[in-house]
């Protein structure tokens, strides 16, 4: 049965899906398979490690560094240096991408972005955190020093992407542009089964996720979205129920396993809003249509923007595709 495959032997059954891949986006992907359970394993001793609480330092972004945003960092780059799949990383915890210069990495042919640890803010008090993922083909020649244009892709360009979510257990959800897949892992064996084969959206959707916190910063069509979503229709089953951890790889996974739309729009305290482009919005958008649904900045297609610098950042809606449509809706109708 389906239970039964592991990621690795899912990864090479499904390589035809990829075919100007010669074996390098599997061992890629297996890298990043190995480095989310190093990263699990001390995500889950934390507390006995005293690895929990805060770095005392502050990333590129001016957010707070906890510990294990750090630890998840190093393991990532560390992981997939030492293999010769990538020519260069980009992680949301640095302010410049690392080029990868030794000869085993001359003729990768592969970028990587990365979250490696989504939802840190939560972890001292025990709520799910994940790690996004985007692979890239680099555009630059192979045998020369990647450089800025090999990051600053857009969305449809991605090759693949995915995430890791350490919660109750911890599962690896990824797609190639075939479809979305998850698999969960058996800590007693060691590996990733297919558990989630064909993720797509539900048709329907009650969910709605979005800090209602940031509510009178908002701009008036998303708050007359919340307004609507929360209004009595039996037809339609509102009022929808509101779920938000915080944690983007939770709410997400949630709302594309049960049918939901999560936001983060603009607002007078993040005039662009909070999420990352290339480290959270991209993966997430092509992950959301993968699975059936929609992402947009709640005018323009998310995958088809073009980034303008590494950490840039932008509005996210991303969802049940009749969610989101209604909530780009509201947008437009109250632009001022």
């Amino acid at each position: 049965m389906d239970r039964h495959i592991t990621l690795g032997e899912f990864i090479i059954e499904n390589q035809k899906d990829f075919p100007y891949a010669k074996g390098e986006l599997s061992a890629l992907l297996s890298s990043i398979r190995l480095a989310g359970k190093v990263v699990n394993q001390q995500i889950n001793k934390a507390g006995l490690a005293e690895i929990l609480g805060k770095a005392g330092k502050e990333n590129v972004q001016g957010e707070t560094q906890a510990k294990l945003d750090i630890m998840a960092n190093e393991v990532f780059i560390s992981t997939l240096r030492n293999r010769g799949e990538i020519c260069g990383l980009a992680s949301e915890e640095m302010e410049d991408f690392l080029a990868f210069d030794e000869d085993m990495h001359k003729d990768a042919k592969y970028i990587v972005l990365i979250d490696p640890l989504d939802g840190s803010s939560n972890i001292d008090v025990d709520i799910t955190v994940g790690t996004i993922f985007s692979i890239y083909r680099r555009k630059s020649e192979t045998g020369n020093t990647v450089n800025m244009e090999d990051f600053l892709q857009p969305g449809e360009n991605q090759v693949a992407a995915g995430y890791l979510i350490y919660g109750t257990s911890t599962i690896l959800v990824y797609t190639t542009g075939n479809g979305v897949n998850g698999f969960t892992f058996d800590p007693g064996i060691g590996s990733f089964f297919l558990s989630h084969p064909d993720i797509k959206f539900p048709e329907k959707g009650n969910i709605y996720s979005v800090n209602e916190g940031n509510y009178v910063h908002f701009p008036d069509g998303v708050k007359k979205y919340i307004k609507w979503v929360q209004q009595i229709d039996e037809e339609d089953g509102r009022p929808f129920t509101s779920r938000y951890t915080g944690s983007l790889v939770a709410d997400f996974h949630r709302n594309m396993l049960l049918g939901g739309i999560y936001l983060y729009p603009q607002g007078t305290t993040a005039p662009n809003g909070k999420l990352r482009l290339l480290y959270e919005c991209n993966p997430m958008a092509f992950l959301t249509e993968q699975a059936g649904g929609k992402a947009s900045d709640g005018l323009r297609r998310i995958m088809e923007l073009q980034p303008k610098e590494l950490h840039e950042r932008v509005p996210f809606l991303c969802g049940n595709k009749e969610m989101v449509e209604k909530a780009e809706n509201f947008i437009k109708e109250n632009q001022s």
